[in-house]
C-alpha cells in the first residue's frame, strides 16, 4: 500500500473507531442533586468499559423536559413523576441512590453541626417571618451559641428543582402556615432572599454572602466544607446528616407504594432519621426508539448498582437496598424494543 493510501486508510479507521466510541457514549440531563455521584460513576465506568457518560447538571425540570423532547438518552429528577404522567409520556422511572438535603449557613464563628433549627424555624426564615439570626426563637434553641444581630439572607434555587421540591415538601409537613401559603413544588415564588442556579449556584452564593442560609444536597455541603445545621426530626431529635441517618429514614419505606417508586422519605419517624431524606430518579422510555442506546443506559446503572456503592457512600449518598434493586430489575423487563423483547437481559 502506498504511504498516502495507508495514511488515508489509517485515518479513516481511526475516525471510525472514534465515531464508534462516541456513538456508544450515553447522554443524560437533569437533577443537580446526584451530579457528584454520577460523575464519579461515569469516570470509573469509562475506565472499565470505554463507554462514557455525558451528564448535564441542569436541574430536574430541565431533565424532564429533555427526556420528553427525546434529546437525551435518559432524564434525571429528584421530584418523581406521578403514575399518570409516566403513563402519558410512556416513561419508566426508577431510583438510583438516596441522599439528604441539608440547610447550610455562612455565619462567622458557626462551625458545621453547631446550630440547631426546626422545620418551623426554617419555614419562617424562608417566608420572611424571621429576619435576624438573633431572633429569640433561634436563640432559645441555641443557648450558648453566639449569634450575630444580623439580617438573614435566605438562598434558594432559581431553576425548576427537585431539591426545592424535596425541601418544600418537608417544610409543608413541618409548618402548616408554609403549606397553606406556599406548598411544595419544584418552583416557588420566594418572598425574600436571592436565588442560585443548581445546587452549585446555591453553594456558591452561600459561600459568598455573609449570614446567609441555603439548602443543598449533603454531598455539596461536604465537598465545599459548608457549615450545615442540625434539624429536629419527627421524634424531636437532632441527628447528624450521615449515611446512617439517611438509611434510618428509608428503613420502613414501602417502595411499591407508588408507581415508578415515587415515594416520599421526608419527615419519617425514628430517633436517628434525617428529616429531609430523598431518593433521586432516572427516566427512560418504555418503548425506546433506539434499543441499543437504551440498553447502554441500563448497563451503566446496572454496573452502578453492582459496583458503585463505595463511590456513592464516599460522597454521603446511600446505596439502595438489594431488594429494591431487585424490584428495579423487574421493572426494566417492561422496557422493550420494536421486536417486543426486553432491551436489557439480566
Amino acid at each position: 500500500m502506498k504511504p498516502f493510501a495507508y495514511a488515508l486508510a489509517l485515518g479513516l479507521a481511526t475516525a471510525q473507531l472514534a465515531s464508534a466510541a462516541l456513538a456508544a457514549d450515553i447522554t443524560g440531563a437533569g437533577a443537580t442533586f446526584p451530579f457528584p455521584v454520577y460523575s464519579k460513576w461515569a469516570e470509573a465506568y469509562r475506565k472499565e468499559t470505554g463507554t462514557g457518560l455525558n451528564y448535564q447538571s441542569i436541574g430536574s425540570g430541565g431533565g424532564i423536559k429533555q427526556i420528553q423532547a427525546k434529546t437525551v438518552d435518559f432524564g434525571a429528577t429528584d421530584a418523581p413523576l406521578k403514575g399518570e404522567q409516566l403513563a402519558k409520556d410512556g416513561l419508566v422511572q426508577f431510583p438510583t441512590v438516596m441522599g439528604g438535603v441539608v440547610t447550610v449557613v455562612n455565619i462567622p464563628g458557626i462551625e458545621p453541626g453547631k446550630l440547631k433549627l426546626t422545620g418551623e424555624l426554617i419555614a419562617d426564615i424562608y417566608a420572611g417571618k424571621i429576619a435576624k439570626w438573633s431572633d429569640p426563637r433561634i436563640a432559645k434553641l441555641n443557648e450558648g451559641v453566639k449569634l450575630p444581630d444580623a439580617n438573614v439572607t435566605p438562598v434558594y434555587r432559581s431553576d425548576a428543582s427537585g431539591t426545592t421540591n424535596i425541601f418544600t415538601t418537608y417544610l409543608s409537613q413541618a409548618s402548616e402556615a408554609w403549606k397553606k401559603e406556599f406548598g411544595a413544588a419544584t418552583t416557588i415564588s420566594w418572598p425574600v432572599g436571592q436565588g442560585g442556579k443548581g445546587n452549585e449556584g446555591v453553594t456558591a452564593t452561600v459561600k459568598q454572602v455573609p449570614n446567609s442560609i441555603g439548602y443543598v444536597e449533603s454531598a455539596y455541603a461536604k465537598q465545599n466544607k459548608l457549615a450545615y445545621t442540625l434539624i429536629q426530626n419527627k421524634d424531636g431529635q437532632f441527628p447528624e446528616p450521615t449515611d446512617k441517618a439517611f438509611q434510618a429514614a428509608a428503613a420502613s419505606a414501602d417502595w411499591k407504594a407508588a408507581p415508578g417508586f415515587g415515594i416520599s422519605l421526608t419527615n419519617q419517624a425514628g430517633a436517628e432519621a434525617w428529616p429531609i431524606t430523598a431518593a433521586t430518579f432516572i427516566l427512560v422510555y418504555k418503548e425506546p426508539a433506539d434499543s441499543a442506546k437504551a440498553a447502554e443506559v441500563l448497563k451503566f446503572f446496572d454496573w452502578a448498582y453492582k459496583n458503585g456503592d463505595k463511590l456513592a457512600s464516599d460522597l454521603d449518598y446511600v446505596p439502595l437496598p438489594d431488594n429494591v434493586v431487585g424490584l428495579i430489575h423487574d421493572e426494566w423487563k417492561t422496557i422493550k424494543g420494536k421486536d417486543g423483547k426486553p432491551v436489557f437481559g439480566m
